[in-house]
């Protein structure tokens, strides 16, 4: 069995960072996908498609991984450069404002 380990982004509808902190590791599809010709549904016989592993470290993962005998492949996580300003929240109602506010 092939497997993945990752470090998940978060998603667009997450301001800030939970669920991203752990590690991942899931299962490349074995068979492709197949379109039921009665609903039009798409489906797989593939149930390790499913299967999701959720770790605190890459090493856990890994080591889990390694015992079972499967092979692997690690993804990187890219490194978020952090969003943090000057004055925070509390600028957009500053009284001593230098520039116009603006949409």
């Amino acid at each position: 069995m092939r497997a993945r380990i990752y470090q998940p982004a978060k998603t667009a509808m997450q301001s800030g960072t939970a669920k991203t902190h752990g590690w991942v590791l899931e299962f490349a599809p074995s068979e492709g996908r197949e379109v039921d010709p009665l609903m039009g549904w798409t489906g797989s016989a593939d149930t390790q498609a499913q299967v999701r592993l959720r770790f605190e470290t890459r090493e856990a993962a890994e080591a889990y991984a390694t015992a079972r005998g499967w092979e692997f492949d690690v993804t990187e996580p890219h490194a978020r450069k952090p969003n943090i300003r000057p004055r925070g929240y509390g600028e957009n109602f500053a009284t001593d404002r230098r520039e116009v506010w603006t949409h």
